[in-house]
């Protein structure tokens, strides 16, 4: 048989991504023989699932690797794969650990499996399912209890710094907390941490030699303490398999078959206990995406993903593409980034072949209709960018669009303050992501506390339905369904988690019309310890790094300069592609709407000589090959910024040009027709440019100097606007010069040669202009 799904390494690939997923299409593998009833079972859970998903649900048991592009269904396709292990593949529920990173993708692939009629698959992330093992195998081992498991390695590293008679400050502390993370997730000791660090080019707040003395003295005082941190789990984990057989075995007979979802960033201390479950065996199927690598800081590694073909030769390799998330046009800007993405994974042994024949798999094809273009935006400062955003942001809702489909997405997280304030003043209600857990917060664990007593009391005249028995329990605590405190204060969001319950309440009675409110608790139960969190109305604002794994129908994309995307301090070929992998990664957690921003000056008044992201270019030249219908949310325009969609121009321009007989401009950024100033430019007037900021700095010294001369204002003598042209286009002539609006015949006569060797002057910088 020769089918996709045999062993030899085979692969399937996009060849029949034209076609549209047939209902039940052709198996790439022959079902086993089996009774039609039983086949026709076995079968209803493949219902929907394109050919490559199919592919990947039918490989035979052994090692299988599918390569999922971002919005390719893979939690779709890997839960159905353990669900036809487990129904006809003769595989036991109980036999298979699906390892997650987070403890809502395990949450979600329980509860898809629950839907499907399979129960009993364990799916923890690695740190919760070793710390099930360990605390079982343990006291065996050690004839002890398992230690406490310290969540913070703040308090430690206190202590162990004031051993050493430094007192780092609390940023510091977070930085040595991330250095020691790093170290034992890539299993480098104390010893031997200078020699690495050096290596890896970390940065660090303190000399690597005096990190290496505080991890030493950390990891005494922690056992002097006798306490673990959460890397020590899988430490033991690993130690514990390896230095006692009958453990390995024991583990071995219970764990059978293996599933790690999000592979690429697997670290070495992973690596090293599935290394540990697995044993000399080979049913692994693993999922991921080499293009969604960005946490190598913490010493993640997309090379066990795609080493993964080589470790195991007969290894069914599957590759999705079919893109269900997002619009063709969105689609078209995040692989404009691929096109120039460098690979992740490859190492001195030779694995360059096996990165590039990966890489060029990983264009994606959008399965959605077409929807807005994508809109940019630029802006004089950041508040005017945040204010910018908060507009369009107001203009989704009142489209229809919810709030809690919206996020604002940045590269680190001091960015948020612009957006805080800029929703704030426009009475919108924001939630910042990685603040305190949801089931933590004051409003949510009261509330759970008097449905519980709700539930105990047992009162008769207690409304019917689950939704009514719990918004009677809520008023309990002061909430009211449809009364929302105005504006995006702290009522407003104590206000919006309790409505999150309610809503909750409403969806498990929709799904199970019989459940009852001890129902109801129960999964508030489950949820609370696996931190599942309801749903809660708000614009999101989280960093791109926390934005990972999730999706919203408009995404805002802010913040858009050199210096923080890519980072400033993003130096390596290594760092720049992880920078534009993150770009990736947030382009693609948009549905339908994505706008793109950046501010040209931190504060308002001062000197706009930021530079756009270098990535922004490929991300031009793809939404000039793909545009998109004009108007909508997204295509309104911004007082007080230059935003505009980067969507087709209406025939006003076209029209005027062919009347006045003169050959079709284009943009050179997007393409579009241009006309008037607009075709003298060069470029649309809402499309970015790259200034040579050096070459403007100095235009801006000469002209300061010209006008102290004349005694007369600087603009007098050119304005801001045609020095920027100046210094974006670099005219070597004068007929190039006076090309530029701003420059007539006396401002030619008087400053022309001055500017043009400037111009001359003035090194090109690298890359495109223009």
């Amino acid at each position: 048989m020769s089918g996709p799904g045999t062993r030899g390494n085979r692969q399937v690939t996009s060849a029949a991504r034209s076609r549209p997923p047939a209902a039940e299409p052709k198996p790439a593998v022959e079902p086993k023989p089996a009774a039609a009833a039983e086949h026709a079972a076995a079968s209803a859970p493949r219902e929907g699932l394109d050919p490559e998903q199919l592919a990947a649900v039918l490989a035979p048991v052994g090692p299988v690797c599918i390569l999922a592009g971002a919005g390719t269904g893979k939690t779709r396709a890997i839960t159905h794969r353990i669900a036809h292990m487990v129904t006809e593949g003769g595989v036991g529920a109980g036999q298979v650990l699906a390892v997650t990173f987070t403890n809502r993708a395990a949450s979600e692939l329980r509860g898809r499996l629950r839907s499907m009629g399979v129960e009993g698959v364990q799916a923890r992330t690695f740190h919760a399912a070793a710390l099930r093992q360990l605390g079982y195998f343990w006291p065996q081992v050690a004839g002890v209890a398992l230690p406490r498991l310290e969540k913070s390695r703040i308090p430690l590293l206190v202590r162990a710094a004031a051993r050493l008679q430094i007192r780092p400050d609390r940023a510091e502390l977070r930085d040595l907390a991330s250095e020691v993370e790093w170290a034992k997730s890539t299993m480098v000791t104390p010893a031997d941490y200078p020699a690495a660090a050096a290596e890896h080019r970390r940065e660090t707040s303190l000399a690597p030699d005096l990190v290496a003395r505080l991890y030493e003295a950390y990891e005494d005082v922690k056992s002097e303490a006798s306490v673990l941190d959460f890397d020590d789990l899988l430490l033991l984990t690993a130690a514990v398999i390896e230095e006692h057989s009958w453990v390995a075995t024991e583990l071995r007979a219970r764990y059978r078959h293996f599933v790690v979802d999000e592979y690429q960033d697997v670290n070495p201390l992973q690596q090293r206990v599935l290394d540990a479950w697995l044993g000399d065996r080979d049913s692994l199927c693993v999922v991921g995406d080499e293009h969604q690598t960005i946490y190598s800081f913490t010493g993640a590694s997309a090379r066990y993903l795609v080493g993964f073909p080589r470790r195991f030769p007969t290894a069914t390799v599957v590759r999705l593409v079919r893109d269900y998330r997002s619009t063709p046009q969105v689609v078209a800007l995040a692989n404009g980034l691929l096109d120039g993405a460098t690979v992740p994974g490859g190492d001195r042994a030779g694995q360059a072949s096996q990165v590039g024949r990966v890489g060029r798999a990983g264009r994606l094809v959008a399965m959605r209709p077409p929807g807005p273009a994508p809109a940019w935006l630029e802006a004089d400062s950041e508040p005017e960018e945040a204010a910018g955003v908060a507009r369009r942001i107001r203009a989704l809702l009142a489209a229809g669009v919810p709030a809690s489909q919206i996020a604002v997405l940045y590269r680190i997280n001091a960015q948020s303050e612009a957006y805080e304030t800029a929703l704030g003043r426009a009475d919108i209600p924001y939630l910042l992501r990685g603040g305190e857990k949801f089931f933590d917060r004051p409003e949510v664990t009261a509330a759970v506390r008097m449905l519980r007593a709700a539930v105990r009391s047992a009162e008769p005249d207690r409304p019917g339905g689950l939704a009514d028995a719990v918004a009677d329990a809520l008023g309990a605590v002061g909430w009211r369904a449809g009364q929302a405190p105005a504006g995006p204060g702290a009522d407003r969001e104590r206000w919006e988690n309790l409505a999150a319950l309610h809503r909750l309440a409403a969806d498990l009675e929709t799904d199970q019309p019989e459940a009852s409110l001890a129902t109801f608790v129960t999964e508030l139960a489950e949820r609370a310890v696996h931190q599942h969190t309801p749903t809660v109305q708000g614009v999101t604002l989280a960093s791109l790094h926390a934005a990972k794994g999730l999706e919203w129908d408009a995404v805002f994309l802010v913040g858009l300069v050199d210096g923080t995307l890519p980072i400033v301090h993003a130096q390596t070929d290594e760092q720049l592609a992880e920078e534009r992998r993150l770009l990736y990664v947030g382009v693609t957690r948009a549905r339908v709407h994505l706008t793109l921003s950046w501010a040209l000056a931190r504060a308002e008044g001062t000197r706009r000589s930021r530079r756009p992201s270098r990535f922004l270019d490929d991300l031009r030249r793809s939404a000039a090959r793909t545009s998109g219908p004009a108007g909508g949310p997204d295509a309104g325009g911004s007082p007080g910024g230059r935003d505009a969609a980067a969507r087709s121009t209406g025939g006003a321009d076209r029209g005027q040009a062919r009347g006045r007989g003169r050959q079709s401009v284009t943009c050179r950024v997007c393409g579009r027709a241009l006309a008037g100033a607009r075709a003298r430019i060069g470029r649309c007037d809402d499309c970015p440019g790259q200034v040579d900021t050096a070459l403007f700095e100095r235009l801006c010294a000469w002209r300061a100097q010209r006008a102290k001369e004349q005694g007369q204002p600087a603009f007098v003598v050119l304005t801001d606007a045609t020095l920027r042209l100046v210094a974006e286009r670099r005219p070597a002539t004068v007929a190039e010069l006076v090309a530029l609006p701003g420059i007539g015949q006396v401002k030619l006569d008087r400053y022309g040669e001055d500017v043009l060797a400037l111009v001359a002057g003035s090194p090109r910088p690298p890359g495109p202009t223009g």
